[in-house]
Parts: structure tokens; C-alpha cells; sequence
């Protein structure tokens, strides 16, 4: 498999504190890749730099097989943050509708995606109800829809489980294998070991902006 991301002694700082301390990781097109590490390890951090949010202190971002442009690659990428980020007032359709065409898609290519992602996570009924009516799982399928229906490259997922009962938050994984299985690749960040056992293929283990641990599910077992 090709490599889509390459990070490269990425450094970043907050005042005195070290966010992300000099930490190089590539990830494999095709794959699903666990960020794995407690909450305040630097993972957020990163992702924010992944995705040209922050700009890292020192260090280099590869994608797609060359240095990282923000304006020009963030369309190839779709990211769920842990702090979602939708529009209470709107309805679900007009939201979803607003953030594809956002992403580039027509309108017509967006309702398209939109009612196949609708009827694959059961909420062809949801369509006139408002964001702020929804309980957390419900918004958390939602957003998840918004970041994958432009078929991104890449797709980040910061504790994309949050929220969900078993029965949604095994439709969400299921999902997640599809993508990969398309060809998307898939960053999942969690502070949750038993998540990234289940369905990464690599693992990276992040703690005090440190990277710890990098390699396989089973490498990364046998050394816990």
C-alpha cells in the first residue's frame, strides 16, 4: 500500500507547554489508523494540524505523496471533531445539505449522498426535525454523515463513539470497514484501547504530546 500521510517531527507549543513533542508517524492508504492516547496526550493537537487548523512550530506534512496544502487538500478530507460543531436551528436536511455543498458537491450530487447516508443509518425520518431536538447519539450519526458524504480521502473521527448505544455505535463501525473497503482512509481517535483493538489495523500511543508506541494492533499487545 501506498502512504497518503507522513508527519515528520511535528512540534507544537502553547507557552511553556509541549502540545505535540517532535513526533513522525505515516499512515498507510487504505487503512484504519488508531490515535490512541488519555485525554490532554496531544492527540486533539495533532489531528488540528492534520487538518492545516494549527500550523505545527517545526516539522513537515506529507499528503497524498507531497508537502501538505491546506487550502488546496482540505476538500480530500472529512473530520469529526470531539466538539461538534453543527447548527442547532437548522433542519437536518437543510444542514446536511449545506455543509456538502460546502465540501464541493452539486446540489443534486448532495442529495444524492445524502438520502443514501440517510436510509444506511436509519434517519430517512429525521429530515425536518431540528438539530436541537436531537439527543447526542442522534447528532453524533448526523455529523458523521457530514464529514464521510463528499467520499474524502481521509477521514478523521475524534471519538466518533461518544454517545452511542451498542446497536448505533456497531452501524457507525460498520460503516467505518466500508469506507476503508472503498479505498478511504480512516484516522479514529479515542483515549479507548478496546475501540482500536476492534478495528485499526496500526496503532499509535501518544502521552504528554510523546509518541509512545507505534505499530500493529498485535506488536503493540504483546508489548502491553
Amino acid at each position: 500500500m501506498s502512504t497518503i500521510l507522513a508527519l515528520e517531527n511535528l512540534k507544537k507549543h502553547y507557552a511553556a507547554q509541549k502540545a505535540v513533542d517532535d513526533i513522525s508517524f505515516t499512515i498507510e492508504q487504505g487503512s484504519i489508523f488508531g490515535l490512541l492516547g488519555p485525554n490532554g496526550a496531544g492527540k486533539t493537537t495533532l489531528l488540528r494540524m492534520i487538518t492545516g487548523i494549527f500550523y505545527p512550530d517545526s516539522g513537515n506534512i506529507q499528503f497524498d505523496g507531497r508537502a501538505f496544502d491546506p487550502i488546496e487538500d482540505i476538500i480530500k478530507i472529512g473530520y469529526m471533531p470531539e466538539e461538534r460543531g453543527l447548527y442547532k436551528k437548522m433542519k437536518i436536511g437543510e444542514q446536511a445539505l449545506y455543509l456538502a455543498q460546502l465540501k464541493g458537491l452539486s446540489k443534486h450530487d448532495a442529495m444524492e449522498k445524502i438520502k443514501f447516508w440517510f436510509k444506511r443509518l436509519e434517519m430517512e425520518t429525521w429530515w425536518n426535525k431540528k438539530v436541537e431536538d436531537l439527543s447526542k447519539g442522534m447528532s453524533q450519526k448526523l455529523q458523521f454523515v457530514t464529514t464521510v458524504l463528499h467520499e474524502p480521502k481521509l477521514i478523521i473521527l475524534d471519538e466518533p463513539f461518544s454517545g452511542l448505544d451498542p446497536l448505533n455505535a456497531n452501524l457507525i463501525k460498520d460503516e467505518i470497514y466500508g469506507l476503508a473497503q472503498r479505498g478511504s482512509t480512516v484516522i479514529f481517535s479515542t483515549h479507548r484501547m478496546e475501540q482500536v483493538e476492534e478495528i485499526c489495523d496500526h496503532i499509535v500511543l501518544v502521552n504528554l504530546g510523546k509518541k509512545i508506541l507505534d505499530g500493529t494492533v498485535g506488536d503493540i499487545k504483546q508489548l502491553m
